[in-house]
Parts: C-alpha cells; structure tokens; sequence
C-alpha cells in the first residue's frame, strides 16, 4: 500500500514539457497579436503626424482623431494623452465625440505600463476595461513634438476583442501527461479518511460494460465515470453540446443501451475501440488500489485521446491513453 500512496503522491514527476506547453499557447496569442497590430499600425502613424501638427489646439485635434477613426474599423475609443498618461484630448467614438474622459488621468491603467519610451506603436497586453468590463488591448502610438522632437504625448486605441475579425483557428491542446494540484485543504487531511463503498462499486463489474458498450457502439465520446457518487456524466455525437447525467439507476440498467442508439466507431478517434475496456478496467483497479488514496472520478475522451483522473487527494491529471494503458500494477503500487 505504501508504494501505491507514494507512486500517486508523486505523480507531479511525470509531468512533461510544462514550459514547453506554455510556449506554444503563447505563440498561439503571439500569432494573434501581430495581426492585429498590423492592422493597427500604418494608421496609428498616420493619424500620429496630423495630431502632432495641431498639437494644443483641443478642436483640431479632436477634429483628427474623428477622422482618424475613420481608418481604424475596430477600434472603439481613440484618444490622446499627454506623456503623463492624462487625456488630453475628447474621446472619439463611432458616434461622435464625448467629452466624458477629457482629463482623465490614465497613467495607473495596464496599457500605460508597458514598453514606455520607444518611438513605434505597442500594443498592450489584454486587460478588462473598466467601462464594458470586458477583455480590451490598447495600442499605444508615441507622440513627438515637431519642433524639438521632443516626446510630448500618446495617441491611444481602444479594442474591444469581440469585435476583432480575426479568423482565429482553435487552440490545439497539447496532450502530454499534466498534473493538476487540487485544494489543499482536502491533501492535508487525506489520512485522516478512507475510501467509503458507493453503490456504483458494489455492481462495478455490471456497470463498467455498459459504459463500454455506450463509447464503443452508441456513439458516447466523451464519458466521465464519478465512482464515489454513483453516476456518469457523457456527451453523445448526435448532441455534442449538451451533456446527460446517468444515475447509478440507469448504469446498473442494461437497458439503457436501448436509449441511445447503435452508431458507427468515428474513423477520427485517437482511442481505439477495443482499448476502452482495458482503460475501465485500469480504473477498477485504481479505485480499489488504496483505501486513503482512490481514484474518484475517471473520464475518456476518444477524440483527443485523454484520460482524466480525479483521486481522493483532489489531484488531477490528464494523459494520453496509451500512455495510461503502459502503465502496469507495478507502477500504480504492488498490492501484494
């Protein structure tokens, strides 16, 4: 038993690439943010010379900035600030121009904590606006002064990121073994409880099968097995958007194979079909394994081909079946 509470205690071990998973959704968000930004940016420069040549004089500028707009189809605020941060100018909408942020200081907002000093346009990192509460950049054009070249002030762009036409592709999950610590609270008193019979493991050889023939023959992708509370909780691919509660009643009801109807096993799934029992049966094996640490939820999904895992120390992890299926009683803990 006590390789078993090591083995899971230390599972953090396994995991593989983190920084590398972190790179890859921060090139994904790079990727986004340089096409936006080239949106953005011949016209940020352009409508930074004619405010810089009527510099001081509120109406003209004001005037520029609406005209700027014009050029600037997703952008939803455009302004100019002095170098202090403070708006110096109205704020030029698509429907005219409002006075409510002139003087506004705006040196303490995130767009103004980045990059300060450099002559071309940045854009800032997201952030929540304070007016829409919703998720915004800024892009930040540096104003100059054309008789001293001095650095006198900002002309700011305002998006809001719904509105951006971007044609983003989804995000591709890497799918290397991770960890996920869980509360704290429920770690620190892991000894102090024991795993408790639910009735899903009093018919655990009963119910199993029916999962399996649900994922295997009726068109189940996703299915999450919660071993503690008796239920399962799956997605069907003729209704991938809403998800259905099967009670301990159903699972212990063959008959609830008559419910969903026979479906041909997607050419597209990364599980093979004829390895969802054996990943059942290694979660059999894994609630049972250890009477403090047990497994208390286990979930498949065939098309990305990862297994989740929810133990009783409220650890979860997420790792590609076949690696899952790799590993044998050894490694989870020699019960003998």
């Amino acid at each position: 038993m006590q390789k078993v509470v090591l083995r899971i205690l230390c599972l953090q071990n396994v995991v593989k690439n983190k920084a590398s998973k972190m790179q890859e959704l921060k090139n994904s968000i790079e990727i986004q943010r340089a096409s936006l930004s080239n949106m953005l940016v011949d016209s940020m420069r352009r409508i930074a010379s004619e405010v810089a040549h009527v510099w001081g004089d509120l109406e003209k500028v004001n005037m520029s900035l609406m005209m700027g707009l014009a050029t600037l189809p997703y952008v939803k605020y455009l302004y100019a600030m002095d170098k202090n941060g403070v708006q110096i100018s109205h704020t030029a909408t698509r429907q005219g121009i409002i006075d409510r942020d002139f003087k506004r200081d705006r040196s303490s907002r995130p767009y103004m904590q980045s990059k300060q000093g450099q002559r071309d346009m940045y854009l800032s990192g997201s952030y929540i606006s304070l007016q829409s509460s919703r998720p915004s950049v800024t892009a930040l054009q540096p104003l100059y002064s054309l008789d001293t070249n001095e650095h006198i002030g900002f002309i700011s762009a305002d998006v809001d990121l719904r509105d951006l036409p971007l044609t983003r592709e989804v995000y591709n999950e890497p799918t290397d073994w991770q960890q996920l610590k869980g509360d704290p609270a429920i770690r620190g008193h892991l000894f102090n409880q024991c795993r408790v019979q639910s009735l899903l493991d009093n018919h655990i050889d009963d119910i199993l099968p029916v999962i399996e023939e649900l994922m295997s023959e009726s068109g189940v992708y996703h299915g999450k097995i919660h071993f503690s509370s008796s239920r399962a909780t799956i997605w069907h691919l003729d209704d991938p958007y809403r998800y259905r509660i099967l009670g301990y009643e159903a699972l212990n009801d063959p008959d609830i194979c008559f419910v969903y109807p026979h479906r041909p096993y997607p050419k597209d799934a990364k599980v093979p079909k004829e390895k969802i029992k054996a990943i059942l049966d290694t979660f059999k094996y894994l609630r049972f394994a250890d009477e403090n640490i047990y497994l208390r939820a286990g979930s498949i999904n065939i098309f990305n081909g990862l297994v989740g895992l929810n133990f009783s120390c409220d650890g979860s992890h997420y790792i590609p079946f076949d690696e899952f299926l790799a590993k044998d009683s050894a490694f989870w803990g020699d019960m003998d």
